[in-house]
C-alpha cells in the first residue's frame, strides 16, 4: 500500500510515459533496445534465408544440367525416335534412356542422322536422333513413353536424368506377337 501512496505522491499531470516508471517496470530506453534487436533478427533471418536459398540454386545448377533440348517424336508400338542435344556441348553424343509407363525399357546414343536438328541450328553436326524399337507390349492398354538424357555431374560422383521433350501417349493393337505378352511385360528377360 505504501508504494502505491508513494506513487500517487510522485505522480505528476506533466510527467511522460518514458519518465514513469512503476515498480518491476523495464528501465526507460528498453524499449528501444527491443526494437532494435528484433530488427536485427529480422535482418538476419533474411540473410540465412538468401544464403539457404543461393545454396539451392547452386546445388540445382550443378546437379541438374539446364541445357538438354529435344523430343520425342515418334512414339508407337513399333518405335519410339526422336533427337536429343547438349547445348552447353553440342558435338557431344547424349546417353538417352527409354521409359515406358515408369519402366525402364533400353538406352544409347542419340547418334542417329537427323538433319533437321542440324538445319535448325541445334547442333554442329546431324547426329543426334535416337530411335528405340518398342518391345512387345500387352494389347489394348494406352502406354506413355519419355525419354530421358544422362548427365554426369561435374566431379563425376553422381548420374542425374533428365527428361527430354514431353511423354507421349500410344497404344497397341492386338496381333499374333502380343496377345500373350504379360500384363508385367517389364520382368522379362532384358527389360530389368
Amino acid at each position: 500500500m505504501n508504494r502505491l501512496k508513494n506513487l500517487v505522491r510522485d505522480y505528476s499531470p506533466f510527467t511522460t510515459g518514458d519518465s514513469l516508471s512503476l515498480p518491476g517496470s523495464p528501465p526507460p530506453g528498453a524499449a528501444v533496445r527491443l526494437t532494435r534487436l528484433s530488427r536485427a533478427l529480422i535482418a538476419k533471418s533474411i540473410i540465412e534465408a538468401l544464403f539457404v536459398s543461393g545454396l539451392a540454386v547452386y546445388f540445382a545448377y550443378t546437379n541438374f544440367h539446364p541445357y538438354f533440348r529435344g523430343t520425342i517424336d515418334v512414339a508407337d508400338e513399333r518405335t519410339v525416335a526422336g533427337w536429343a542435344v547438349n547445348e552447353a556441348a553440342p558435338d557431344e553424343r547424349v546417353e538417352v534412356h527409354l521409359y515406358i509407363n515408369g519402366h525402364f525399357v533400353s538406352r544409347r546414343k542419340a547418334d542417329a542422322p537427323r538433319a533437321d536438328v542440324l538445319t535448325a541450328g541445334r547442333s554442329s553436326d546431324a547426329y543426334h536422333g535416337f530411335v528405340f524399337a518398342t518391345p512387345s507390349l500387352p494389347p489394348n492398354h494406352a502406354y506413355e513413353a519419355r525419354v530421358y538424357a544422362m548427365h554426369v555431374t561435374g566431379d563425376g560422383s553422381r548420374r542425374v536424368l533428365h527428361e527430354i521433350g514431353e511423354a507421349r501417349e500410344f497404344s497397341v493393337t492386338a496381333d499374333k506377337q502380343n496377345t500373350l505378352v504379360p500384363d508385367d511385360w517389364w520382368e522379362r528377360e532384358g527389360q530389368r
